[in-house]
């Protein structure tokens, strides 16, 4: 009943113990009615529900796994997951019945690549951030691995692209840690907007007297997938932060030179991976200087052609340990001058020759590569950043075509901690796949014919890909 003020008296519902007697055959009469029309309106009991079976037949499959390319194969998925991988030929003509079909003969399929380096969110901008990933997923990147941000911003984007509000491949991220000196530097401001930098759950200033399980819990408090070391660490608080992270299920991504630590030292802290090919030159180093102490100019010809006697002990350990190796190349090259979330490094010590030759010694020695970025491209450019990752691979690093497509794919999934999902075309895992219409092992190019991508089941066909625009990455 509405009282004197127009507004509802009570939201409790009413007893049909109080309802008037004389009413009580008219609502009898409404119920009946009802039941009866919703009764006819219910679609027939024998009608089969549509399908959530999506075949794609006839490719030539790149697994992803290590094994050759095969002709006529088909992947048969359900919802979001692969149910089965098998030749053509043995397609049981039932179940083709039952699928939508895609046909791709004459086509390639591989996995979904993954960009294990990306900064989505320093500083936030929504709208940027979107176009990137968007350019990301219609160019074939169906995840990507976020190094540290705002996690405000990314964890919403996260979301966001799970349940398919946006256009964007699943995001993976990590939440900072580092000494106190760092968090002078410009960019923990910038992350930290409302809060003090260094006193964030998502970007936290860490001391030997530090409560550490209570620092990584508050991390994990961002749904972050790992701790991210980065500066003013010195190899024993690296070691305690990385043992505390494991025992409460994070993965830890560092620099490979936190300074004063240096890669050796992040390896035998049991780091699970290990950031910037550039940065290694310091491995030969005796001493390494604090993140705020003047760093001495390395001799790069030691570096240049590729058999480094220290970087060989330290690739041999972290061959034995699975420490993968987060090499950024293209991040050094000159494209990406002005870069505001690369390591600082002064200018002309090092740059994508020099870590391309480290990066070549790193593969030749058995090392776990991914393929990561740390650097957006020119708004300009249609196609993912990582293409420019995986030719730097190529030109600079003298990696071999299937070695670089299993880096941006199975290795990638492994740094984001996502193998059990991702990185490969098998039963189980998630249906997240690129379809060329040109065959990316015989040329890298040819990763410019996306046909379309499938992620988590889902197609978004190149053709429906509309490039962006500057206004969708100008700062705001």
């Amino acid at each position: 009943m509405d009282d004197e003020k127009g507004g509802i008296e009570s939201a409790t519902p009413i007893p049909i113990r109080t309802i008037s007697a004389s009413i009580r055959p008219a609502i009898t009469l409404a119920v009946l009615l009802f039941c009866a029309f919703a009764h006819a309106t219910e679609p027939a009991t024998d009608k089969a529900p549509p399908s959530s079976l999506t075949l794609f037949q006839g490719a030539t499959l790149i697994d992803g796994t290590g094994a050759p390319p095969r002709a006529n194969m088909d992947v048969l998925v359900e919802g979001e997951r692969i149910l089965r991988v098998m030749p053509d030929s043995e397609l049981e003509p039932t179940l083709r019945a039952k699928a939508k079909v895609i046909d791709l003969h004459g086509q390639f399929l591989m996995p979904g690549m993954i960009d294990a380096h990306v900064h989505l969110a320093t500083p936030p901008n929504r709208r940027q951030a979107e176009a990137i990933l968007r350019r990301d997923l219609y160019g074939g990147v169906t995840a990507v691995r976020d190094m540290a941000d705002d996690l405000r911003p990314v964890a919403e984007l996260t979301r966001a692209s799970l349940v398919g509000e946006i256009p964007a491949p699943d995001i993976y991220y990590a939440a900072l840690m580092a000494g106190p000196a760092f968090f002078t530097d410009e960019r923990a401001g910038q992350v930290s907007a409302g809060g003090t930098p260094g006193h964030v759950p998502w970007m936290q200033a860490i001391t030997k007297d530090t409560d550490l399980p209570l620092a990584v819990a508050r991390a994990q408090g961002t749904w972050a997938t790992a701790i991210k070391l980065y500066a003013d660490l010195p190899a024993d608080l690296a070691a305690r932060i990385t043992t505390e992270a494991h025992r409460q299920g994070l993965l830890v991504w560092a620099h490979a030179t936190p300074y004063p630590a240096k890669p050796s030292d992040m390896v035998a802290a049991g780091v699970d991976a290990i950031s910037h090919a550039c940065l290694l030159i310091r491995e030969p180093d005796a001493h390494v200087p604090g993140w705020n102490e003047p760093h001495a100019p390395v001799d790069l010809k030691r570096f240049r052609h590729g058999d480094n006697p220290a970087l060989a002990r330290l690739f041999k350990e972290m061959v034995r340990r699975g420490t993968i190796l987060d090499a950024t190349l293209w991040a050094y090259s000159s494209d990406t001058s002005g870069s505001t979330t690369m390591p600082p490094l002064p200018p002309g010590s090092c740059d994508d020759t020099v870590g391309g030759a480290i990066t070549g010694q790193a593969y030749r020695a058995g090392v776990s590569i991914d393929a990561g970025t740390d650097f957006t491209a020119d708004w300009t450019d249609p196609w993912p950043d990582l293409f420019h990752e995986l030719a730097t691979m190529a030109t600079k690093a003298g990696m071999p075509n299937d070695a670089i497509l299993k880096s941006a794919t199975l290795i990638s999934a492994q740094a984001a901690g996502q193998q059990r999902d991702m990185g490969s075309i098998e039963p189980g895992k998630l249906a997240n796949m690129v379809v060329f219409t040109r065959n990316p092992l015989a040329d890298l190019k040819n990763l410019k014919s996306v046909l379309m991508t499938v992620k988590r089941g889902r197609v978004y066909a190149r053709g429906a890909f509309v490039p962006l625009v500057k206004d969708d990455i100008t700062d705001r």
